[in-house]
């Protein structure tokens, strides 16, 4: 006679190792939900404080033909919603997403994440408003400066407070895409002291834009002490695996900070023509240091993807070089306005953009519950018209603003109108991807 046995009930041990997994899963939830609320706003800031006042303001001088017609504090708004709204949002939420778990440190309580984002976005938000309706802002400007260093402080003792999970007293040394990123750390607190100070001195001037000598400085440091080594720390962590390249240069990375560092010590004391060539030496390594200058060992990784991806990261690299020519070229040159002002384009957007848009949508929608991208496609247009867009930008920029060619002029609206509709593909891809649902919940209902 054959017996049935009840199975019994589960043990301890299973028990609590079901609500660990269980756990684990509730957390990686979370910390989902925040990045896309980080990477979110980010793509708010982009569009409309960040480009479309862009825009607004290349038309209005475009239509006056002097690049001194609009007012240097709707200029200081654009750039400081583009740099600190846009990529700040984005950087602060990937740090606060991918740094703990790099450095297989205790989970940190989800409020701390949550209080930077409002102190960061309440920041970056006032700042924009006070500035551009000059609405109370020798008060509020300052008082917007003071929340995004907190934010910033908040961030940086959350995700380097917690002591990683060893039971050794023995370290390894870092890696060198670490001391990268740990270098654009030290510049965005630069910055972002910098920012304080400029803030609290330009209260007792007639309107709420920095001095040109004070903003020549913090422009210095949003670019080439924080956006920069941002990049060139991500690209030595993601490149090789992505593009199938060997691994960055140690000794080459390093060597990289160490310049780029004294060249931002030279743009801060004044030595802009040193500074600039550094600049200019920095960019010519770094692709031999990357990997990027050499054939690649392996097959890119475009899986999910637009195929183009690897051409439009090494175009990046070509634009940053430009960038640094120009800047080379602005330093020795007079009434230099508008070459100086198609370097800082080539380096935010043809660099820094265009880097953006192409390991942006490599990465984020894996991080945000393993989702996949929308729209290879989409990708593919918005990186095509960026790289268009900027081209006219920084070619007609130069040669409108110098005095070399009239008709230029015609085509810089052009220009403006084409990087807006590259930015609204990338974040029309970006939140439909984020409102998709990813592929281990279609299963479950059966997609």
């Amino acid at each position: 006679m054959n017996t049935l046995r009840m199975a019994g009930p589960a043990s301890p041990d299973m028990s609590a190792e079901a609500a660990r997994v269980e756990l684990a899963k509730r957390r990686e939830q979370a910390l989902s939900r925040m990045l896309m609320t980080y990477i979110s706003t980010g793509l708010a800031f982009m569009l409309l404080p960040g480009t479309f006042l862009g825009v607004w303001n290349l038309i209005f001088i475009t239509s006056k033909q002097a690049s001194n017609s609009v007012s240097p504090a709707w200029i200081q708004a654009h750039g400081h919603a583009q740099v600190f709204g846009w990529i700040g949002s984005f950087i602060l939420g990937i740090g606060f997403y991918s740094i703990p778990k790099m450095r297989q440190s205790r989970p940190f309580a989800m409020w701390e994440a949550w209080a930077t984002w409002l102190l960061w976005t309440g920041g970056v938000s006032l700042r924009w408003v006070s500035a551009v309706e000059a609405w109370h802002w020798r008060t509020l400007v300052p008082v917007s400066a003071a929340l995004e260093l907190a934010a910033f402080l908040l961030f940086f003792r959350t995700v380097s407070g917690h002591r990683p999970n060893s039971a050794g007293n023995v370290r390894p040394a870092p890696h060198g895409w670490i001391l990268m990123v740990i270098s654009g750390t030290c510049g965005l607190f630069a910055a972002l002291v910098l920012n304080l100070v400029g803030t609290i001195q330009t209260a007792a001037s007639s309107m709420p834009a920095f001095a040109p000598g004070l903003d020549q400085r913090f422009l210095v440091l949003m670019t080439w002490g924080f956006m920069v080594p941002f990049v060139w720390g991500f690209s030595a962590r993601w490149l090789p695996t992505f593009l199938g390249l060997r691994a960055p240069s140690e000794k080459g990375l390093r060597l990289l900070i160490l310049i780029n560092s004294i060249s931002i010590l030279c743009a801060m004391v004044g030595s802009t023509r040193l500074a600039s060539c550094l600049f200019l030496a920095a960019t010519f390594f770094s692709p031999a240091v990357l990997r990027l200058a050499f054939p690649a060992v392996a097959p890119p990784k475009v899986q999910g993807i637009h195929e183009s991806f690897p051409h439009f990261v090494r175009l990046a690299y070509v634009w940053l070089i430009v960038a640094a020519a120009l800047g080379v070229w602005a330093a020795f040159a007079s009434n230099a306005d508008g070459i100086w002002g198609a370097s800082r384009h080539a380096l935010t957007v043809g660099f820094v953009a265009t880097m953006v848009f192409s390991i942006g949508q490599r990465v984020l929608p894996a991080f945000s519950g393993m989702r996949l991208l929308y729209s290879p496609k989409l990708m593919a247009a918005g990186l095509s018209l960026l790289t268009l867009g900027c081209t006219l930008r920084v070619g007609c920029e130069v040669l409108a603003y110098q005095g070399i060619s009239a008709s230029a002029w015609k085509w810089l609206p052009v220009s403006a109108v084409t990087e807006l509709t590259a930015v609204t593909c990338f974040a029309v891809n970006m939140f439909a991807t984020f409102l998709s649902r990813p592929p281990s919940t279609l299963v479950k209902l059966g997609a």
